[in-house]
């Protein structure tokens, strides 16, 4: 992969209308603070109302209520983004990571980091992701998809799809990140009442028995002949781990790399490649897998990671030897390139 070897005008996004719209700040924050020194870079907010805010303050919004605020001068989004070389999608959850604001970039004509829309609708839903990873035939964990309005008719009978399932179970918003939404259920009594909160954020819920294993994260970059990075592990210090667990100073070691076998270590780095392909990923993504004994487990990709220089993805790819600033460097030479490649009279290479 070739550096880049041109100043760009590059835009920003991040906010966002989901409840990790206070990640997405730190993760837009800490790209531009990186990009700034070899490209133009342009910041654009989106409110939680979902109002395009270019030029705002994140240190600003991050020192205050952790939000932006709204303001009278908002754009018009395809406004927001006219006249950029590339944009860099720092959003994370529904209504940015999902192939909304994918496909917003697409009828625009401006290339992007990441996964195109097929790839972030399919990676951001879990039954869906999961469905795709079985179809693969890759090891995934028990779990069933329950729907809001087959739970309100007959909540009994949807509970008979877990009655194989042992103790704890993991109960999901099947369209949420960062852990917003999730419950570890040690007994069944909380079972009903962790659906319900769940049900909170989507219609559609995941439950997944639990699997006492070792928790085991690798990141992914590239388009259609990805490259996994070393594998690192994830010790909660809490019961799982949650979102308090992954934002809070103390709530979790991130080793790295993992202490494993090297067949193990190099499994789990073909797996991760193997699911990247399995939903139609691009640009990049953290695979999460469970490690129980020696049989590994897909449970999820994510292809908006976070992405401060202390998040897992980056850290990954230090210890693989590709530093912060290359990092950011690659991924938009694959935005482009896979750009490019999108054009009915471009060659169809792979990268």
């Amino acid at each position: 992969m070739r550096p880049l070897n041109r100043r760009l005008r590059i835009g920003v996004l991040f906010g966002g209308q989901s409840a990790e719209h206070a990640v997405s700040l730190m993760s837009g924050q800490a790209i531009m603070d990186a990009l700034a020194t070899r490209h133009q870079v342009v910041p654009i907010g989106i409110s939680k109302s979902g109002q395009f805010l270019p030029g705002v303050d994140v240190r600003a919004a991050l020192a205050g209520s952790g939000q932006l605020a709204e303001t009278t001068t908002a754009l018009a989004p395809s406004a927001a983004v006219a006249g950029l070389d590339v944009v860099v999608v720092a959003l994370h959850g529904p209504k940015g990571e999902d192939g909304t604001v994918q496909g917003l970039l697409e009828l625009a004509g401006i290339p992007y980091v990441g996964s195109g829309v097929l790839g972030s609708a399919v990676a951001m839903d879990k039954a869906m992701m999961k469905g795709a990873f079985a179809a693969a035939g890759l090891p995934v964990g028990p779990w069933r998809l329950l729907r809001h309005a087959e739970w309100v008719a007959e909540p009994g009978q949807a509970l008979v799809k877990l009655e194989n399932f042992q103790l704890p179970v993991f109960v999901k918003p099947a369209n949420m990140g960062s852990s917003v939404g999730i419950s570890r259920v040690d007994s069944w009594a909380e079972l009903s009442p962790a659906i319900e909160r769940a049900f909170a954020h989507d219609r559609r819920v995941v439950v997944e028995e639990g699997l006492r294993a070792r928790e085991l994260e690798c990141g992914v970059i590239g388009n259609d002949r990805p490259q996994a990075s070393v594998v690192g592990e994830v010790v909660s210090h809490r019961a799982f781990y949650d979102y308090e667990a992954k934002y809070q100073a103390d709530g979790a070691d991130l080793l790295i790399p993992a202490d494993l076998r090297p067949e193990v270590a190099s499994r789990a780095r073909q797996l991760a490649v193997q699911a990247f392909l399995a939903v139609d990923a691009a640009g990049l993504a953290r695979v999460d897998m469970f490690l129980v004994g020696d049989e590994l487990y897909v449970n999820e990709i994510n292809t908006l990671p976070g992405f401060t220089p202390y998040s897992m993805f980056p850290r990954l790819w230090q210890a693989s030897g590709i530093d912060y600033p290359t990092l950011l460097d690659r991924l938009i030479d694959y935005a482009l390139e896979r750009h490019a490649r999108m054009r009915p009279d471009s060659p169809r290479g792979d990268s």
